[in-house]
């Protein structure tokens, strides 16, 4: 199968783009203040009648009305927002934290549905879908052989709990097609990655995202981590866009004493909306070390700055994203809705770390690439801080505002000889791609193969770093990886592990040489350091 690979920076970084305009959900309600009528208003109604009425020409004013919305917004700040109906469902299913479905994780491979892996203990696991099998059919609906839309495909394999649904599958390693009886089930979405130990006393968790579950993802893997024996904590929301202000807030809570300020709001009228921390807090005296980098924006950010400003715990890594505005949602008839800025936030010193927008959305989201030219990803000593911006913490250390969390101890970019091109390729979805497309063509060579034994043969071996490489260049990016050998193997057998035995051990292999972990590990055992 072949992928465009010349674009790959550009589209990555358009994705965290998404993500971060995607993850600002601070403060949902629904309001209808924004249809109050004014004659400015009234006028622009009014053309859009005149349009539909007496145009030479048919024309579809739902789609001039949606430019119109899109333009207003765009007068505003980054981060308001208009969502089409399409998008708001899928949006609003991604931060509920679960859908009903059969249970696969899957990509389009030479225009078949591909089971990648089904999730654990789901309908399709327990109905006997295994990996590497392509769904044929969903009931007398054809899946393969079409350039079937996601939403269509979607469609035809979520429903309703309980629903039954016809699944036909060809499974190559038996050269047999199968008629397989699914019953959809709740299918839970994820946003704590992991939650696993480091060593015997230092536990890890990694949070992707804010949705309504994550505080009770979160609490239920620190418990589990304790019971375990963790005492230290390092809490991982690196390229972590945002979410539900609540849920980062209530995190922050199981960290912070009673009474200790969070975070508050300030809207346009100069009112505060202050948020003190509980009594309740299950990890207040453990030490804590935050992972941020340059794609941890918002939520993120109120949970990061909470730890700082408190002296609660030490941020690790690079400069955040910068995003210190509150958006509420609300909601238009026909499914679609708009997200508006309706207040900043501020860190418990009072700074606010929204980075400028006055030069336009482009300007805006371009500036993180600009860390990569000014040399701040990989130099501290490059990060531009504004003197006139300085805070103090209650122990008398100086954080600034005015452009994301600058971290206590700044972690480089972890790349090898300057490549940066080599660490993108690594972070995205097309190792995943090879990885199963090398399983594909025999899982019987992993069959009853214990973790252990894979990662000694593994490491053992250069076939697959080889085979990349050749994957590579026959995808048209002309890159070559000898210099940086060891992070390339590293990520595939990390992959590998991934969609043959779990997420878990993907960190398990992942995390072993990670820069920043080793980093924090370091501050651990040494703590003068």
């Amino acid at each position: 199968m072949k992928f465009n690979l010349k674009y790959l920076p550009i589209v990555i970084g358009t994705s965290l783009v998404v993500g971060i305009l995607l993850g600002g959900m601070l403060n949902f309600n629904n309001s209808n203040h924004f249809l109050a009528k004014n004659n400015s208003k009234n006028k622009l109604n009014q053309l859009i009648d005149f349009i539909d009425n007496e145009y030479v020409d048919d024309v579809n004013t739902d789609s001039i009305v949606n430019l119109t919305v899109d333009n207003i917004l765009a007068k505003l700040d980054p981060h308001s927002v208009y969502i089409p109906p399409k998008e708001q469902a899928e949006v609003a299913e991604n931060m509920k934290g679960n859908f009903v479905g059969i249970g696969i994780n899957f990509y389009m491979y030479n225009d078949s549905v591909a089971v990648i892996k089904p999730v654990d203990n789901g309908p399709s696991a327990k109905a006997g879908i295994k990996a590497g099998d392509r769904i044929l059919y969903a009931d007398k609906t054809k899946l393969f052989g079409r350039k079937l839309p996601n939403d269509t495909l979607f469609s035809k394999l979520k429903g309703t709990v309980g629903s039954e649904v016809d699944i036909t599958v060809y499974r190559k390693a038996e050269r047999k097609k199968l008629k397989i009886k699914v019953k959809r089930d709740v299918i839970a979405l994820k946003s704590v990655d992991v939650a696993l130990l480091l060593n015997p006393k230092t536990g890890y968790i990694k949070i992707n995202r804010f949705a309504e579950t994550t505080f009770e993802e979160f609490k239920k893997g620190l418990d589990k981590l304790k019971k375990q024996g963790a005492q230290s904590l390092v809490l991982d929301v690196r390229d972590n866009g945002g979410g539900y202000m609540e849920e980062a807030i209530a995190i922050a809570d199981e960290f912070l004493k009673d009474k200790q300020l969070i975070v508050f709001t300030k809207n346009k009228k100069g009112a505060i909306d202050k948020t003190f921390a509980t009594g309740e807090g299950s990890f207040e005296n453990g030490k804590l070390f935050v992972l941020i980098n340059e794609n941890s924006a918002s939520a993120s950010e109120i949970l990061a700055g909470a730890i700082q400003d408190n002296d609660r715990g030490t941020i690790v890594g690079r400069r955040s994203f910068g995003k210190g505005l509150v958006q509420r949602e609300m909601d238009f008839q026909d499914g679609s809705a708009v997200r508006l800025t309706i207040a900043r936030y501020y860190t418990p010193t009072g700074r606010s770390i929204q980075k400028p927008y006055s030069k336009g959305n482009e300007s805006y989201f371009k500036e993180s690439d600009s860390r990569f030219i000014n040399g701040e990803l990989y130099e501290k000593d490059s990060i531009k801080v504004t003197d006139s911006l300085k805070f103090k913490t209650k122990k008398g250390r100086i954080v600034y505002g005015g452009g994301g969390i600058v971290p206590d101890v700044f972690v480089p970019l972890e790349v090898e000889h300057g490549n940066e091109t080599t660490a993108y390729i690594m972070q995205s979805g097309v190792v995943g791609h090879f990885v199963f497309e090398q399983l594909d063509k025999n899982r019987n060579l992993f069959k009853g193969v214990t973790f252990g034994d894979f990662v000694d043969r593994m490491n053992k071996t250069d076939l697959y770093f080889n085979l990349f490489q050749k994957y590579i260049f026959e995808n048209g990016l002309d890159i070559k990886f000898n210099k940086n050998k060891a992070m390339v193997k590293r990520y595939i057998n990390a992959e590998f592990a991934r969609q043959l035995f779990g997420e878990e051990y993907y960190y398990q292999i992942s995390l072993k040489e990670d820069t920043m972990i080793k980093t924090v590990l370091g501050k651990i055992s040494n703590p003068k350091n």
